[in-house]
């Protein structure tokens, strides 16, 4: 892969519109695609951003990104695969600024390296009544990483030609909590199983990279 010239090419595409929702919703499961089309009210959600890093592989011909796996906890996203980010602060001059910063804290990304190349569609949760921004990044080195032991239980780097491979794509029955179970589309990479909001942001992203290459 020439890198310069395919994150040349990704960062003029999502100038273009986006794939956006029918891409997203590619990766939901049945329950979520009719919350989603059900007209929900977003207007008090919480605002929070998560970053897409990529970076090059150690041969530096292919390139990687970072997904965090959550800590066991009494919440509705415990022990899930997710991309870093969280909620908008007072403080953030933007949402971007926000995705910056929690990946910062929690895997200890240093802003100043990367390269914001693009936003995906933003995308409603309704579990935790959050709305999330995505943004894509580069670094043109792997991040030192340094995960926050409270906020995250593993990171994951996975590669970008796992997630373009169709043979990734499942449908699997996934435990949520307390006995709770859904049958969801999934992406399984190196035997991470990455579904619900997180799987919707990267099919979209997946899209937009399959009309470069």
């Amino acid at each position: 892969m020439d890198i310069p010239a395919f994150i040349v090419d990704l960062r003029n595409q999502l100038q273009k519109p986006l794939p956006g929702k029918p891409f997203q919703l590619k990766m939901s499961s049945q329950r979520r695609i009719r919350e989603m089309m059900s007209g929900i009210d977003t207007t008090r959600a919480v605002r929070s951003s998560v970053l897409l890093l990529l970076y090059p592989s150690a041969n530096r011909d292919s390139l990687l990104f970072s997904l965090i796996q959550r800590p066991e906890y009494d919440g509705v996203h415990s022990g899930q695969i997710s991309l870093p980010g969280g909620r908008f602060e007072p403080e953030d001059t933007s949402y971007a600024a926000t995705a910056l910063r929690e990946s910062r804290e929690e895997v200890g990304i240093d802003p100043e390296t990367v390269d914001l190349i693009g936003e995906l569609s933003e995308l409603y949760i309704p579990p935790s009544n959050f709305v999330v921004y995505p943004f894509v990044g580069y670094a043109e080195e792997r991040p030192s990483f340094l995960p926050d032991k409270k906020e995250v239980e593993k990171i994951i780097e996975a590669g970008l030609n796992d997630l373009m491979e169709d043979s990734n794509i499942k449908t699997k029955r996934i435990h949520v909590r307390s006995g709770i179970t859904v049958t969801a589309p999934c992406f399984v990479i190196e035997g991470n199983i990455i579904w619900g909001a997180t799987a919707m942001m990267l099919s979209e992203f997946r899209e937009i990279v399959k009309r470069i290459v």
